[in-house]
C-alpha cells in the first residue's frame, strides 16, 4: 500500500490528534491498525471522518514499515508538506499578536542545520505559544519529513518563515519594537538576569559555531545560560526550550 504523494508521516495517537484537530485541512489520510480495536483509534477515525479524511485499516507491519522506526501506537496521518511563510508574513504575524493584546514571542534559529533539532524547536515554539520561528533559507534546514516527524505536529501549528535575509528580517523586528536577545556562551549577563517582559525574539546560533557576526551586531543585548558543569554549551534545541520557557515564566508570573 502506498503513501499519498506529497506527505510525511505524522505517528502516534497524541501526534495524530493534535494534526487531526488544528491541522485536519492538511491531513491527507489517516491509516489505523486494523487489529486493534480501542477507545482512542476510534476517537482518532471520528475526528478524521467529520472532516472529510479518508480512513484505511492497514496491517500492522505496513504501519511499521511507514513509520520508520517510530512509536506510532496504531495510528500514523499522512501531513501535506507545509510550505514556509515568507517574510511577507511577517508583519501580518505581528499585526495578529498586537491585537491580542500578547507580546510577541518570536524564535530566531541562525542556521540550524540538523532536522532533528528544529522539528524539536518547533514542537517547544508550539508548547511556549510563540509567535513564529524564524530562519534563514541558506545554509539552514527547512521543513522535511523528519522535522515534521518531530515536531509532532507542531510544524502545522507554528508559523514557520524562512527568509532570504536574516539580517533585513532582524531590522524589521527591531523597527516593529521587538527586543532582540541573542543567545552568546561568552555574553556576561545571563538570560535570567534579562528583561523579557515586551515584544521579545530570542536568536540563538547554529550547532557549531553559534550566531553569526551580523546577526549578533544586530541583536539588542547579547545573554548567557550559566553552565555549571563540565559540557561548554546546550544543544540548540533544549537552549531554545529554556529560553522559551523563561519567557513563558516571567508572563504567567506577570
Amino acid at each position: 500500500m502506498s503513501s499519498p504523494s506529497d506527505t510525511a508521516a505524522t505517528v502516534g495517537i497524541n501526534s495524530v490528534r493534535s494534526a487531526l484537530k488544528f491541522g485536519a485541512e492538511g491531513v491527507a489520510e489517516l491509516w489505523l491498525d486494523r487489529g486493534r480495536r480501542d477507545r482512542r483509534l476510534a476517537e482518532l477515525a471520528t475526528l478524521a471522518r467529520e472532516s472529510g479524511i479518508g480512513v484505511r485499516q492497514v496491517a500492522r507491519d505496513e504501519l511499521d514499515r511507514a513509520a520508520l522506526g517510530g512509536n506510532h501506537q496504531g495510528a500514523l496521518a499522512w501531513v501535506r508538506m507545509p510550505a514556509a511563510l515568507t517574510e511577507q508574513d511577517l508583519d501580518r504575524l505581528l499585526d495578529a499578536s498586537e491585537a491580542s493584546e500578547q507580546p510577541p514571542l518570536l524564535l530566531v534559529l541562525d542556521g540550524v542545520t540538523d532536522p532533528h533539532n528544529l522539528g524539536a524547536c518547533l514542537r517547544t515554539a508550539d508548547g511556549a505559544g510563540a509567535t513564529a520561528v524564524i530562519a534563514p533559507k541558506d545554509k539552514a534546514v527547512g521543513l522535511t519529513p523528519i522535522v515534521l516527524k518531530v515536531a509532532s505536529g507542531a510544524a502545522e501549528s507554528v508559523p514557520f518563515i524562512q527568509v532570504t535575509n536574516l539580517a533585513r528580517a532582524l531590522d524589521l523586528l527591531k523597527a516593529r519594537g521587538v527586543w532582540l536577545v541573542g543567545l552568546a556562551d561568552a555574553a556576561p549577563a545571563t538570560l535570567f538576569e534579562t528583561d523579557l517582559s515586551g515584544p521579545t525574539a530570542l536568536v540563538l546560533g547554529s550547532e557549531g559555531r553559534g550566531l553569526r557576526r551580523l546577526t549578533q551586531e544586530r541583536c539588542d543585548l547579547l545573554a548567557s545560560l550559566p553552565m555549571c558543569g563540565r559540557v561548554e554549551s546546550l544543544n540548540v534545541s533544549v537552549a531554545a526550550g529554556i529560553c522559551l520557557y523563561e519567557v513563558v515564566r516571567r508572563r504567567l508570573a506577570a
